[in-house]
């Protein structure tokens, strides 16, 4: 009854339950950020609740911007022999993790499960991490997703157009049946903010390193360019088709070195207009690091017999078969007992 009234809550299919997580810790913090100075605007009177008093508004002063939201929760036993932190990708957050749009288990919850401590981040101007008045502190305006953006982008449909008659990837593993629910948890993003992001990834790898950073497309970029800044705070990377990389000078490749890199990528992708370029800087920046020492270890879904991945896999019906490749990676880099 209670598995009922979740998924009937989620507005999607019924939700699978593992029993039980033994959990010794969980919470939240914010980090990283600073304050800026907006000055010159005019005071408002502004009626807050329908029926009140008005109140004076003032958007002259000093805010805190630019800081990372995180979310943990520690296993009992833990087994994992690093935090493993959660970074996701454009115009998304954390809930990239947490439970699927089906109302399935999310890596969130596999990996507890498997015994590491997992820490689940909302980047710089998103979700839980606030956002910054806008142009006066974050240059540019927010990009907003459409409906049909990620069905024609993240290569669960086939291509432009493919969203207006939902029609889907022959075998694709995403739960379409419960696209409406994903796309509740789109947010904007700003194409002038990478450096702050980077800033507050930074601060929290300085607070939990040395740590396993797991970053989906995106997300890719920052994983990359903080192990570069930060090479001491990281023991592995963890990559899910990431749509960018890292610097590519000598030295900073040099960084890299005795950081362990997986790169996994889906299905579908020769099919798509984009995504072989895509894939192909990565593949260039790969050889790049291998021939400055670095260990990189690229697969291709498909190819271990695990079909019809979109962009998305991590929520995808065979997510838990996809965890379970990243798993057993991790346990023979040692970082898992």
């Amino acid at each position: 009854m209670r598995r009922w009234l979740l998924a009937m809550l989620l507005g999607a299919g019924p939700a699978l339950a593992d029993g039980p997580l033994s959990l010794s810790a969980m919470g939240s913090f914010h980090i990283g950020g600073r304050e800026a100075v907006v000055a010159g605007k005019v005071v408002k009177e502004v009626t807050l609740v329908p029926g009140s008093v008005p109140v004076r508004v003032d958007p002259n002063g000093t805010y805190q911007v630019e800081q990372l939201y995180v979310h943990y929760a520690i296993p009992a036993p833990l087994r994992g022999k690093a935090p493993l932190l959660l970074w996701h990708g454009g115009g998304l957050t954390g809930v990239t993790w947490e439970s699927t749009p089906d109302g399935r288990e999310g890596w969130q919850q596999y990996f507890l499960r498997q015994g590491w401590a997992v820490y689940v981040s909302d980047a710089v101007e998103r979700g839980r991490a606030g956002w910054a008045m806008y142009p006066e502190i974050t240059a540019g305006e927010p990009l907003f997703l459409t409906k049909a953006d990620p069905w024609e982008r993240f290569r669960i449909g086939p291509g432009l157009g493919s969203y207006r008659t939902r029609t889907a990837l022959p075998g694709t593993q995403f739960p379409v049946e419960a696209y409406d629910h994903f796309t509740r948890q789109l947010v904007p993003r700003w194409t002038t903010s990478d450096q702050a992001i980077l800033a507050a990834y930074r601060a929290e790898l300085e607070k939990l390193g040395p740590a396993v950073v797991l970053a989906h497309s995106q997300g890719g970029l920052f994983a990359f360019r903080a192990a570069q800044a930060l090479p001491a705070k990281v023991r592995a990377l963890v990559l899910i088709e990431p749509s960018g990389f890292g610097e590519p000078t000598p030295e900073a490749l040099a960084a890299l070195r005795d950081i362990p890199v997986l790169a996994l990528y889906g299905d579908f992708i020769d099919q798509d207009a984009r995504w072989p370029q895509i894939r192909q800087r990565g593949l260039d920046f790969y050889s790049r690091l291998r021939a400055a020492g670095g260990s990189v270890d690229v697969i291709a879904l498909p190819e271990r017999g695990i079909a019809g991945n979109s962009h998305m896999m991590m929520m995808d019906r065979n997510n838990r078969a996809v965890a379970q490749l990243v798993q057993d990676w991790l346990a023979a880099k040692g970082l898992w007992e």
